[in-house]
């Protein structure tokens, strides 16, 4: 249930509600709005009498019973968009969900200091404001470029204090989620473990943004539960992200279900990004399926970029060179301006 503060509820009210959700049995997600908190009660289902009791708290506006089954993305938990912030405060830090259009770039896997620098540059330069690479690569064949670890993290750090862009990189394992956050400042889930549970629990744990993307035969009500697992741990800051789903159709990598951005919007107050790389699969096409997304309403994008992408040891046919990322970002500035948003 959601448990509404009245306006400038004081914190004597607050703490008094916090105190009886506890001794009840449930746990409390707090959320802080303009003018109004918020407790999400996750727990066991609240009967009317509990609601009632509930309600008669001082400093309590409504009580709300939660129907969807995953409870702290809904939109029935909070009707306000969320913003997400990416970077430490004073660093360049990011925000996204607030109507700023952000674009992440950079290369599927750091391969090297030079390569990594290059595409920094790039990103840099055309105006995306996240860089994104690979230092950890799940890779469908064992014996495919697998990235360079912890030495990659390193790589990510140097040009991050390079260019002041805050960095994104996946996390893999559990057991990799306190190295990996102690340097990037957004983790990002793959589509391969929408579904490890255990991973995601431990990346909520960590406390950093998460870039959640949507598994590859994962529907919209299982993505939206799988991110409850980070929620649940406390972590509020969760991105989703649709990168393409597996269809019968084979001409495109994945089918990218841009109608999966509305329909997240609409059920969800989590910021909503789009990764048009891995769907299209082929560069020509990436620039089309980037600017659909964000016509659909999305808040951001994740575009891969390499100086030289035939040199690219994973995701080749993919990545977006100097020139092609700079012609998508200026006509991106055209559709999101249309929208109302800035990039």
């Amino acid at each position: 249930m959601v448990i509404v503060m009245t306006k400038n509820a004081p914190k004597e009210s607050l703490e008094r509600v916090l105190s009886e959700v506890r001794a009840r049995g449930f746990t409390p997600h707090v959320s802080e709005g303009e003018s109004r908190t918020l407790i999400g009660a996750i727990g066991p289902a609240p009967t009317e009498e509990v609601r009632e009791q509930f309600a008669a708290l001082p400093g309590v506006d409504t009580v709300m019973r939660i129907s969807k089954p995953y409870k702290l993305a809904s939109r029935e938990f909070r009707h306000d968009d969320s913003t997400v912030t990416i970077g430490a405060p004073g660093r360049g830090a990011v925000r996204t969900g607030n109507g700023t259009f952000v674009v992440a770039a950079g290369p599927c896997g750091v391969e090297t200091r030079e390569q990594l620098n290059e595409a920094a540059a790039i990103v840099k330069r055309h105006g995306a404001t996240v860089l994104r690479g690979g230092a950890y690569k799940p890779r469908t064949s064992p014996y495919s470029f697998q990235g360079l670890g912890q030495e990659g993290l390193r790589i990510l750090e140097d040009a991050r204090a390079a260019t002041g862009l805050p960095i994104v990189t996946e996390v893999t394992a559990p057991e990799l989620v306190e190295t990996v956050a102690s340097s990037a400042d957004m983790l990002q889930i793959g589509a391969r473990n929408t579904q490890n549970f255990a991973l995601l629990a431990e990346v909520g744990k960590a406390g950093k943004p998460v870039l959640f993307k949507r598994g590859m035969s994962t529907s919209i009500s299982e993505f939206l539960q799988a991110a409850e697992y980070v929620l649940s741990q406390g972590n509020p800051n969760v991105v989703l992200c649709e990168r393409g789903i597996r269809t019968f159709e084979t001409s495109t990598r994945f089918t990218l279900d841009v109608s999966a951005v509305p329909v997240l919007k609409e059920l969800s107050h989590l910021p909503v990004w789009v990764d048009p790389s891995h769907a299209a699969g082929r560069r020509g096409l990436v620039p089309s399926l980037a600017l659909a997304s964000a016509a659909a309403g999305a808040d951001g994008l994740i575009v891969e970029v390499h100086a030289r992408p035939e040199e690219a040891k994973s995701d080749a046919a993919q990545q977006l060179d100097d020139a092609e990322f700079g012609q998508l970002m200026a006509r991106l500035r055209g559709v999101v301006a249309a929208l109302g948003k800035s990039l």
